[in-house]
């Protein structure tokens, strides 16, 4: 069932949310340390603010922000919370998230919405490749959410490929959730040990956490490999513990869904202005039905295009197009614009890489440099070269290389205290 509010035109969406905006705004004044006093500061009068254009008068949130005043964020006492959760500190130190039992529930109404974007009924029976533990939102969010949905759910969690495959082979589930990297680990699994790997009860996988789509919707290198090897249905997934909601892609693959009823999504420039669509902008949040500690106009950091024309899967809201990178992690490198995941598509495209991380210092000249750490079994002849031609070929420089042992570079992925794989550091 899609829900009725994203059937509606993109016009009644925007009315939804402008109803619910002075219930948000008037919760976030008596309730908020921090925007209170912004409000107060900035003399913003609440009551004024009755279009999301209105919103504009309002300071955008930052990352530094939450960072910087985490508990004055925080709008319920400590005994209304049933959760706590943190970011994964990517771009900095983790942020803490009290869930309450409203806010658990609509994590689970979000989740239940976003399966049943990518295809996903009770039917379903789910092998669950993400950690429920080590304070992450996401492996929660998804047992709510298949819980909700009224699906089965195996917690396996990441790793151990004899486990997971032993779980197919007992339980026959037809769905992961799961970084879609780990699937060419179980496909290279599987050839090893002779597992008829296309034959079985898996039909579709719901992919987080690394890019599946080009700017153009066309599959990423890594996609590409993963249905050449095994043809399921791929569906790519956006979502952030901050803004609490996913957009998943249905089955057309042209963007992520908005749910209009749990947030409303801005695409602004470097000046907070709002971008033209076609052009790439920040996504920023605010969130609608939140609790414990609801944002207002948050900056993501995360770039992309939106799209705004009706779906033909019956869905009218806007989609996002997949993330053309992260504003921090932009590359000025030999007078050339990059952000990260155009390195990654590159190397996920070349044989004989096992994995990599990217290293981004300033050099000794106070420019920016790349270092691409790359782990192999084997180096054959001039393969840095051909490694250099390709980066050459597609974005008209390249970084240095060094090879090390596959397992070296495993390591520097998955630190100690780590929820999922790191492949980039900034070192400026």
């Amino acid at each position: 069932m899609i829900p009725e509010i994203e059937t509606k035109p993109l016009a009644e969406q925007k009315k939804y949310q402008e109803n619910k905006l002075p219930e948000l705004l008037n919760y976030l004044k008596n309730n908020s340390t921090y925007y209170s006093e912004l409000f107060q500061k900035k003399k913003i009068d609440v009551s004024a603010i009755r279009t999301i254009e209105d919103l504009q008068t309002i300071p955008v949130t930052t990352k530094d922000d939450i960072q910087n005043y985490n508990n004055d964020f925080i709008c319920v006492p400590q005994n209304k919370i049933i959760d706590y959760i943190t970011t994964s500190g990517t771009l900095g130190d983790p942020v803490l998230f009290p869930m309450t039992d409203k806010d658990l529930d609509r994590l689970a109404y979000n989740e239940a919405i976003s399966f049943e974007c990518a295809d996903s009924t009770k039917d379903d029976v789910f092998q669950l490749m993400t950690t429920l533990d080590k304070r992450f939102m996401a492996g929660l969010a998804y047992f709510l959410g298949i819980r909700k949905l009224g699906a089965g759910v195996v917690r396996v969690g990441g790793g151990i490929p004899e486990l997971q495959w032993d779980t197919i082979n007992r339980i026959h589930p037809t769905a992961f959730v799961t970084v879609p990297s780990f699937l060419l680990k179980l496909i290279e699994y599987a050839e090893a040990n002779n597992i008829d790997y296309r034959n079985t009860s898996i039909t579709k996988a719901i992919c987080i956490g690394e890019a599946l789509r080009n700017q153009d919707f066309s599959l990423t290198t890594l996609g590409q490999k993963i249905k050449d090897k095994w043809d399921i249905k791929l569906y790519s997934t956006y979502a952030s513990t901050e803004m609490s909601a996913a957009f998943t892609e249905c089955s057309e693959g042209k963007g992520g869904h908005h749910h209009p009823e749990l947030v409303i999504i801005e695409f602004l420039d470097d000046n907070d202005k709002p971008v033209k669509e076609g052009e790439a902008g920040e996504v920023t949040i605010t969130t609608l039905g939140v609790e414990g500690m609801p944002l207002l106009r948050f900056k993501t950091g995360d770039l992309c295009h939106h799209y705004s024309e009706p779906c033909s899967c019956g869905r009218k809201t806007i989609r996002l197009g997949p993330i053309v990178g992260r504003r921090k992690q932009m590359i000025k490198y030999k007078g050339t614009t990059l952000y990260p995941p155009a390195l990654y598509d590159i190397l996920n495209n070349i044989d004989g890489v096992k994995n990599y991380v990217v290293e981004v210092f300033t050099n000794e000249i106070g420019t920016d440099d790349i270092l691409i750490r790359i782990g192999c079994e084997s180096i054959p002849e001039n393969f840095e070269k051909d490694i250099k031609d390709h980066f050459r070929a597609k974005l008209r420089v390249a970084p240095q290389i060094k090879f090390e042992d596959v397992d070296v570079i495993s390591k520097i992925q998955f630190p100690e205290l780590s929820r999922k794989p790191i492949v980039f550091f900034d070192k400026r």
